[in-house]
């Protein structure tokens, strides 16, 4: 069972994420509600995969990112985006998160991604 850390700003939607992921076979071990607290819990938790909120406030998606690939290069991270936000999935991308999903999005959407993000080694 992979064990994920989901990272929103919104308790509401942490929530919604945990139990779509939950009834699919994963394990949330942990919650952020912003960029350092990813950090932190990236570190201790080591998870292995990420869902990622791009707009936080404190230090955004992106940055936590860029700090957390930078101690550990093969972190599975996964950006979870409003529309509209297609140059910020790009700077996600390049600094290193695995792949995207879209608000909103159903459950299926996000247990596929984060299923193919997880199998690749």
């Amino acid at each position: 069972m992979a064990t994920v850390l989901v990272v929103d700003d919104a308790i509401f939607m942490r929530t919604t994420i945990k139990r779509m992921l939950e009834e699919h076979q994963f394990e949330v071990i942990g919650e952020a509600s912003n960029g350092l607290e990813a950090i932190d819990m990236y570190k201790k938790l080591l998870p292995d995969v990420v869902t990622m909120d791009i707009t936080m406030p404190g230090m955004t998606g992106i940055d936590a990112v860029k700090a957390i690939m930078a101690e550990y290069p093969h972190a599975k991270i996964v950006m979870v985006t409003a529309l509209g936000q297609q140059k910020l999935i790009v700077d996600a991308l390049e600094s290193g998160a695995k792949d995207f999903i879209t608000k909103p999005f159903n459950p299926d959407q996000i247990v596929q991604v984060l299923h193919n993000v997880t199998a690749e080694s």
